[in-house]
């Protein structure tokens, strides 16, 4: 009964962390879009350049 629980717990953690690079590769094209639009945009809409470039968009531009 143990071992098939570290092998659940195994599989968990695998989706778990998974699904986290995911979100992270989500958010970075997502900041990478959003800096394609002018200061004034990004300002009206509750964002700062410096922040995003901060979260990795910058690297999809280049």
């Amino acid at each position: 009964m143990g071992h098939t629980s570290a092998k659940r717990g195994f599989f968990r953690n695998a989706v778990d962390a998974l699904m986290a690079a995911r979100e992270r590769q989500a958010q970075r094209y997502v900041a990478g879009a959003l800096l394609m639009l002018d200061d004034e945009t990004l300002k009206l809409n509750g964002y700062s350049r410096a922040e995003l470039q901060r979260k990795g968009g910058a690297s999809h531009l280049f």
